[in-house]
């Protein structure tokens, strides 16, 4: 009886975690990241604002004394891939298409965004285990959520299962009642 249980609590982690993973996500932080995004847009959606290239490369702005034309092709590149993958990494997920790309790639984001937000702005890591939440604690969450989807993917209530017939191992959907 116990295995019967545990075998059929595997086979709902296989399409509940990543589900779950995608809605609390949505409900957390998709808002989150397009808020930071919108802020270094100004004008159109091809016009970055001097606030997304000071919130990138903060220093690179300070020393050019926030002059932009003295930034390089490889900071607008930058600024501007980054801006763009804060929209639509976040929108992948939540639509659950190419899901594990997405969440790899945020994975990728939130990496980059903790170094810049420790070595550009002076935020403090935290450290873990010490009862006090921190940047190293969250960062962790959010972390882990991303790995959730990039191991189990979208789960069954996702474009990649509509385009790509892809459903998580175990999931046996019921055509007809018990």
């Amino acid at each position: 009886m116990l295995t019967g249980i545990r075998v059929r609590l595997n086979r709902a982690g296989d399409w509940l975690l990543p589900t779950l993973a995608r809605a609390v996500f949505a409900g957390t932080l998709l808002w989150y990241f397009w808020a930071s995004a919108l802020t270094k847009l100004e004008g159109t959606p091809f016009s970055l604002s001097l606030g997304a290239y000071a919130q990138i490369f903060p220093r690179a702005v300070e020393a050019a004394a926030y002059d932009l034309s003295q930034l390089g092709l490889i900071h607008r590149a930058v600024a501007f891939l980054g801006t763009w993958a804060e929209f639509l990494l976040p929108l992948a997920i939540v639509l659950g298409l190419l899901t594990r790309l997405a969440a790899l790639g945020m994975i990728g984001f939130v990496a980059v965004q903790t170094f810049v937000d420790v070595t550009g702005h002076g935020a403090e890591l935290g450290a873990w285990f010490d009862r006090a939440q921190g940047l190293a604690d969250e960062r962790a969450f959010w972390t882990l959520a991303f790995l959730v989807l990039v191991l189990k993917g979208a789960g069954p209530l996702s474009l990649d299962r509509l385009a790509f017939g892809a459903q998580p191992a175990g999931f046996q959907p019921r055509l007809s009642a018990p």
